[in-house]
């Protein structure tokens, strides 16, 4: 069985799946009122300048002001010509890798270090492109670098460089593309994708022609605009889908959806022709992503837990800039020995560990506690395990060597929010820490209050404590003996007023 792009659309979102011999490999969700901007181009309003941060805040037009720093300008911001020469030398044995499209590949060597009260004035009006989308209360991460991907090219009108795909690994390969691109002699930096690996120079002239009639457009509607706003929008999750995902792999690209179908379908005639045979409209009542359950593997990669298929189990928990991973055996108890269990384990966690941070798109620092392994060879084994199936992912990683813990710090590119992020919210009840008081702990702090009242004054009191039923039934069944020692030691009543609508750690004390 082959590789397949499934396409669901429903009127409050759209799923993009890519499965690999019927299993779910990568997905993508975007939301109608909450699409992504990362990719899209914006003319911003700077707000503040922070020379202690070395950054700025820009008003872009969206909820919260954006966040660039100061590695990301320009030298020449202020400048109406496109390319700094004096910025970056061409260097045409640098590798970059497809996903990274915008990162700055300029280095430090490259430039004179610049400040950013030197570079940015408060007021001043930028263009700026979003690199990474708004994340819990952190603004989107925003870039004056420009990079604007085609399907075989990665065009940079404000640098000045050539790349070649790191995953296009043939020299001879490499060497023949970096002959063509010089040949086309882009006014700007080139970065040639994957899918640019055997693709005639024509092809690349094309796609280069293309990208260079679009930052003109971008330039002209960053002329007229004369307030913060978006000036050009990124192509929707299908077609960037399809733009980076569609390869000689892909045997099929089904839409259940005639509208977004048509769309398709004119996308791959006119970027993709020889694709063209390959993209499929779904009639089946049956739901598309049910052909291979992958609505069940979407709800198993939002829990915490994650089984594995010998019986041990993955534990992921999701902070804002962090990912923590525990591996446990659970179930499996092995057949051999001890440590041959722990190896079987981690290996397959190693696998499963990949495929999730890919189907649920964490990013940022990881850390993975692996089952604590005696011999240095087994260790070996399994961080050979991981950076092999790490290798298949789209997003760049870095892997740090196990230390003797048994922990392996790793980073993940992270673009937009995870699956977690874009599908669930923070449980009301526990305001998201995953936990509440116990009831003797709540009972506990409610007598601790009613000893302060009392202390205030002199006379006897009664206590009426509001809290919700649940507690008030708890102290009544196991805190009868405390309650009556409190009431005792005061010279004071207590009596409780139900509340359902209140939460079971909170409670209200009137005096009377």
């Amino acid at each position: 069985m082959g590789s397949e792009i499934l396409i669901n659309v429903r009127p409050n979102q759209t799923r993009v799946a890519y499965v690999e011999n019927g299993e779910l490999s990568d997905l993508k969700v975007e939301r109608q009122k909450a699409p992504t901007s990362v990719g899209s181009v914006f003319k911003g309003k700077v707000m503040r300048v922070l020379p202690g941060m070395q950054a700025a805040f820009v008003d872009i037009g969206l909820e919260r002001a954006a966040f660039l720093y100061v590695g990301d300008i320009r030298g020449d911001i202020d400048s109406e010509k496109l390319l700094a020469e004096d910025e970056a030398s061409e260097n045409p044995e640098k590798e970059y890798e497809a996903g990274s499209l915008l990162e700055s590949p300029t280095t430090e060597s490259e430039a004179p270090v610049l400040l950013i009260q030197d570079l940015l004035k408060e007021g001043q009006m930028i263009l700026v492109q979003v690199a990474k989308d708004p994340l819990g209360t952190k603004g989107a991460r925003i870039t004056t670098h420009v990079s604007l991907p085609g399907r075989l090219l990665v065009y940079m009108p404000t640098l000045n460089h050539l790349g070649i795909s790191r995953r296009i690994v043939s020299e001879q390969e490499r060497e023949r593309l970096r002959v063509s691109i010089e040949s086309l002699n882009p006014r700007g930096g080139v970065i040639v994708r994957t899918a640019g690996e055997g693709a005639d120079i024509n092809a690349m002239k094309q796609d280069l022609e293309y990208l260079n009639r679009t930052w003109k457009e971008i330039q002209r509607n960053n002329e007229k605009r004369k307030t913060p706003g978006l000036i050009y929008a990124d192509l929707d999750v299908e077609l960037r889908a399809l733009r980076d995902l569609l390869t000689e792999e892909i045997e099929n690209v089904i839409v259940d959806d005639q509208r977004v179908y048509k769309k398709v379908v004119n996308f791959v005639t006119q970027f993709m022709p020889k694709f063209k045979n390959k993209v499929k409209r779904y009639r089946d009542p049956q739901p598309l992503f049910d052909l291979y359950d992958l609505d069940l593997e979407i709800s198993r990669s939002l829990g915490r837990t994650v089984w594995l298929k010998s019986g041990g189990y993955i534990v992921i928990d999701e902070a804002e800039a962090l990912v923590v991973i525990d591996v446990n055996t659970g179930r499996f108890v092995g057949k051999k020995d001890l440590e041959d269990t722990l190896l079987k384990t981690n290996l397959e966690a190693a696998k499963e560990i990949a495929h999730q941070l890919r189907i649920r798109n964490c990013g940022g620092i990881i850390i993975i506690d692996f089952i604590d392994m005696e011999k240095e060879l087994h260790r070996e084994k399994v961080m050979s395990a991981l950076k092999e199936e790490l290798s298949k992912d789209r997003s760049r990683t870095e892997v740090v060597s196990m230390s003797e813990l048994g922990l392996v710090e790793m980073t993940r590119k992270r673009i937009r929010p995870s699956l977690v992020s874009t599908l669930c919210e923070s449980c009301p009840y526990c305001d998201g820490k995953g936990y509440i008081k116990q009831k003797m702990t709540v009972s506990s702090e409610l007598f601790r209050e009613i000893e302060r009242e009392a202390l205030r004054s002199s006379r006897e009191l009664r206590f009426v404590v509001t809290c919700h039923g649940d507690l008030a039934d708890w102290i009544y069944a196991e805190e009868t003996v405390a309650l009556e020692n409190l009431e005792k030691k005061l010279g004071c009543s207590v009596a409780f007023k139900i509340e359902q609508s209140y939460h079971i750690e909170q409670f209200a004390i009137e005096v009377g």
